[in-house]
């Protein structure tokens, strides 16, 4: 079992601290085995531990809502009244006012871990009731470089290929053939879809979020409005307003299915909140909608590249200079760069596309490109990184 010290290490100096450790993500990310972990080092220094799955039917059948739960973990916690005790909640969502009974639970003598698998962990009833007295970490699919270290483990080779088709998520890897491999993906995009949606938001015109789903989902790496999915949609002759195309985004971002940064604007000095760049969670949502059999490599890479630079901890935005775009400015610890994504520009209406932006900015912030070329294209005012080496790094 990879242990994910990256997150891991954010999360330990928190293991006392009575604020309560909220750990978010997409479903099958690998929250549980973060969890796990935690748990482990916590039982290795001889510590009263207390774990409930919800997604368990013995634990979810038992414990529906708040005063359930309380009634439980005090009932617990009174065997050993003088220790303090380590309280792991997995998926809680499911529990009803779940959010009260963390409030309460937080009054007693011990450290509280939830996970949950929507960003209404962190809604604004949620911050308001508990302001100040949580801390929340978010777990994405595995990066490449976790990759590695996993395909050890399993004692098998992946390419950087097949990372740019089939993604991160950690289960998937413990499939070998592509049948397999396939059908695990698309049964957890159903669930995703389905039972965290569809179901748990009452969906009634479920063609038309479907439809929004797999448009969106197979244009990653775009820049995206509200007005021009609606448009789409129009012109498959499917009838949605603008407000429910939004609130459509808006259950996707909050099942963690995609994310979105916004623009920068060299002429307005500021963010475009109308327009946004959208991508994926895990680049495999893209691929099991390619029905021709051919992947979608080029806004593939340009997702990793993104995904990467968020494990990196970057904050990112797209930099507009005139009329053209570069693909991320990426900003950290102060320091700012600039960086264009391309799965090849040996071609030279490629090559021309690419570095076109980067003469119309000054070089005070470093310009990086990052392609899948094996040549380097490097110049005196641009680093070119190969794409298997940029998955390398551990930051710019």
């Amino acid at each position: 079992m990879l242990i994910r010290e990256k997150y891991i290490k954010q999360i330990r100096p928190f293991y006392d601290s009575d604020l309560i450790k909220v750990i978010t993500g997409i479903r099958r990310c690998g929250k549980s085995v973060v969890l796990e972990q935690i748990k482990d080092e916590i039982l290795a220094k001889k510590k009263p531990v207390i774990h409930l799955n919800f997604e368990k039917r013995d634990v979810y059948s038992k414990i529906t809502n708040d005063n359930d739960l309380v009634d439980y973990i005090e009932s617990q916690i009174k065997k050993k009244p003088k220790s303090k005790w380590y309280v792991f909640l997995d998926e809680i969502q499911t529990v009803k006012n779940w959010n009260l009974a963390c409030k309460s639970l937080r009054l007693e003598n011990l450290s509280l871990f939830i996970t949950g698998s929507n960003s209404k962990l962190l809604s604004k009833e949620f911050t308001k009731e508990l302001s100040g007295r949580y801390v929340s970490f978010t777990i994405r699919p595995f990066v490449y470089k976790e990759i590695l270290e996993y395909s050890k483990e399993l004692k098998r080779k992946i390419s950087v290929n097949d990372y740019l088709v089939y993604g991160g998520f950690p289960k998937r890897f413990e499939f070998s053939d592509t049948d397999s491999l396939l059908r695990y993906l698309d049964d957890l995009d159903q669930t995703i879809v389905l039972n965290d949606i569809i179901n748990r938001y009452k969906i009634r015109k479920d063609e038309i979020f479907r439809k929004l789903v797999d448009f969106v989902l197979v244009s990653n790496a775009r820049i995206f409005s509200s007005n021009s999915i609606h448009n789409y949609l129009k012109s498959q002759k499917t009838e949605c307003s603008i407000n429910t195309v939004m609130k459509y985004l808006g259950y996707l971002e909050e099942a963690y299915v995609i994310r979105k940064i916004p623009q920068y604007s060299t002429k307005a000095k500021k963010k475009l909140d109308f327009y946004a760049k959208l991508y994926n969670e895990d680049v495999a949502f893209n691929s099991i909608r390619q029905t021709n059999g051919r992947f979608d490599l080029t806004h593939n890479l340009e997702n990793v590249v993104y995904n990467e630079l968020v494990f990196m901890g970057y904050e990112l935005s797209v930099y507009n200079v005139g009329d053209k775009e570069i693909d991320f400015l990426a900003a950290k610890d102060g320091k700012e760069f600039l960086i264009q994504v391309a799965y090849s520009v040996a071609e030279e209406p490629a090559y021309e596309r690419e570095f076109a932006p980067f003469n119309l900015v000054d070089n005070a912030r470093k310009k990086i490109l990052i392609t899948n070329d094996e040549n380097d294209f490097s110049t005196s005012t641009v680093v070119h990184l190969k794409l298997k080496d940029f998955l390398l790094m551990e930051e710019l």
